[in-house]
C-alpha cells in the first residue's frame, strides 16, 4: 500500500461563516430523520450515525457533476454550494475533534470523539487532482493505494483493518465479503469512535430488574438504571424528552420517549422538525429517570434506502456522472455501508460507526418530571454547541 497525500495540507483554521454552520447542522439533521424514516420499517432496534454517512457521502458528493451531483444535494440535503459545504465540514469536524479536554470516557479514561476519513483507490488508476485535494484540504484524507484489480480480498481486509484500528476495534468488519471485486476503483471511509461517561453517573446499587413493554404488549425483564438528576426536560403533545449530559457538558444523549401505546404513530410523524421542537423546549427540572442499560449494534446496505431518498443516477452504470473524480465517465457507486454499535450503561456510553461508499468501475426526592423509559423509544446523541446530531437510535427491545 502506498499513500499519495495532495501537496495542500488540511485547513485547521477554516474562515467559515457561522451561518454556514448553522445551515449545516440542519442539514444533517433533516438528512438524519429523513434516513430514519425509509430505515425504521426494519425489524428490531437501530442505531446508526447520519454524521459519518453524510461525511462519506459528501466526499462522494465532491467528485459528483451534472444531474448526479444534483440529485445528491437535493436527496442528502447539502442545501451549501460545494465550494461552501466542504469547508463547513471541515470546521465542524474540528469543532467535534475539540470536544472533550479534561473530561473523563466511560471506561475511566480519557474522553474521545474520534471522527477519520480515509481514500482507497486502485493502484495507478488516474484520480483528478482537483478531486483529492479537496479531500486533503477539508476531510484531512490522502489517498491510499491498494490493487483492488489483483487483489480484493485482501484490500477488503486493509480497509477493515483500518476502521477497525480507528474504532478500538469495535467494528472489525465492516466491508462483508463480495464489496470489494476487480471492478472496484475507488472506497471512501468515514469512521466514528465515541466514548464518555456521564456528567452524573448512575448509582449501580440502583440498578434493578424491571419490566420494559414491547410494542406487541408482551414485556421483557430487563436491567434498569434509576436515580433522580437535575436534567434538561420537555413534555410535549404525545412524548416526553429528557438529555443525559455527558462529562464536560459538550455532548447530550437526547431520549424522546413516546406516550404509553403510541410509539407507532409518533414514529411515523418523526421529523427533523419535530425532533427540534422537543430538543428546543427542554428546561432543567428535577428528574426521576429511569433507563435500560443497552448494548447492541445496526447494519445497513444504505443503496436502496439512498435511492428511496432520490439519489439514484450515482448508483446506475449508465447514468452515473462521477467526472469530478477522474476524467472518464466510468465510475458509479456501487455499495453504501454503515455499521454501528453501542453500550450504555451506569458509568457513561460508547458508541462506534463506520461508513464505506464503494465505487466500481461502470422512590425519591421531590421531583419536577418522572421519565420511566420502560417502552420503546428514541434516542440522540448531539453536540450542544452546533447542535449537530452524531447518532440516531431506537429501541424497541433493550434485551435483543
Amino acid at each position: 500500500m502506498q499513500l499519495y497525500q495532495s501537496t495542500l495540507a488540511r485547513v485547521t483554521s477554516p474562515s467559515v461563516p457561522t451561518g454556514d454552520l448553522s445551515t449545516l447542522a440542519a442539514d444533517n439533521l433533516a438528512f438524519a430523520f429523513d434516513l430514519y424514516q425509509a430505515i425504521r420499517k426494519q425489524s428490531g432496534n437501530l442505531f446508526y450515525s447520519p454524521y459519518s454517512i453524510y461525511l462519506a457521502l459528501a466526499m462522494t458528493y465532491a467528485g459528483a457533476k451534472g444531474e448526479t451531483a444534483a440529485q445528491m444535494a437535493t436527496g442528502l440535503h447539502y442545501s451549501l454550494p460545494q465550494e461552501r459545504l466542504h469547508p463547513a465540514i471541515d470546521s465542524l469536524d474540528l469543532q467535534l475533534a475539540s470536544r472533550g479536554s479534561g473530561a473523563k470516557a466511560q471506561d475511566g479514561q480519557g474522553f474521545r470523539l474520534k471522527i477519520a476519513n480515509s481514500i482507497w483507490g486502485q493502484a495507478s488508476y488516474q484520480f483528478l487532482q482537483g478531486f483529492l485535494d479537496t479531500l486533503a484540504r477539508n476531510y484531512g484524507a490522502g489517498l491510499r493505494t491498494l490493487d483492488f484489480a489483483a487483489a480484493p480480498e485482501p484490500s477488503r481486509a486493509t480497509i477493515n483493518g483500518w476502521v477497525k484500528d480507528q474504532t478500538e476495534g469495535k467494528i472489525p468488519d465492516l466491508l462483508p465479503a463480495g464489496t470489494i471485486d476487480p471492478l472496484t476503483r475507488l472506497v471512501l471511509v468515514n469512521a466514528i469512535y465515541f466514548n464518555a461517561a456521564w456528567k452524573n453517573e448512575f448509582v449501580p446499587t440502583l440498578t434493578q430488574r424491571r419490566g420494559f413493554s414491547l410494542i406487541g404488549g408482551s414485556s421483557v425483564d430487563v436491567p434498569m438504571m434509576s436515580d433522580v438528576f437535575s436534567l434538561p426536560y420537555a413534555k410535549g403533545q404525545g412524548y416526553q424528552a429528557v438529555e443525559l449530559p455527558y462529562d464536560g457538558d459538550e455532548l447530550g444523549l437526547v431520549v424522546i420517549l413516546p406516550d404509553t401505546g403510541a410509539f407507532g404513530q409518533f414514529e411515523q410523524g418523526l421529523t427533523a422538525k419535530k425532533a427540534q421542537e422537543a430538543m428546543g423546549a427542554l428546561s432543567t427540572k428535577r428528574v426521576a429517570l429511569t433507563l435500560p442499560r443497552l448494548k447492541y449494534e445496526s447494519s445497513f446496505d444504505l443503496v436502496a434506502t439512498l435511492r428511496s431518498l432520490g439519489v439514484t443516477d450515482a448508483f446506475d452504470p449508465n447514468r452515473a456522472d462521477l467526472t469530478g473524480m477522474t476524467e472518464q465517465r466510468e465510475l458509479y457507486i456501487s455499495d453504501v455501508v454503515h455499521k454501528a454499535i453501542i453500550q450504555l450503561d451506569e458509568k457513561g456510553t460508547e458508541a462506534a460507526a463506520a461508513t464505506a461508499v464503494v465505487a466500481r468501475l461502470t422512590s425519591v426526592p421531590t421531583v419536577d418530571a418522572t421519565v420511566t423509559v420502560d417502552r420503546p423509544f428514541v434516542f440522540l446523541i448531539r453536540d450542544l454547541k452546533t447542535e449537530a446530531v452524531v447518532f440516531v437510535g431506537r429501541v424497541l427491545n433493550p434485551a435483543a
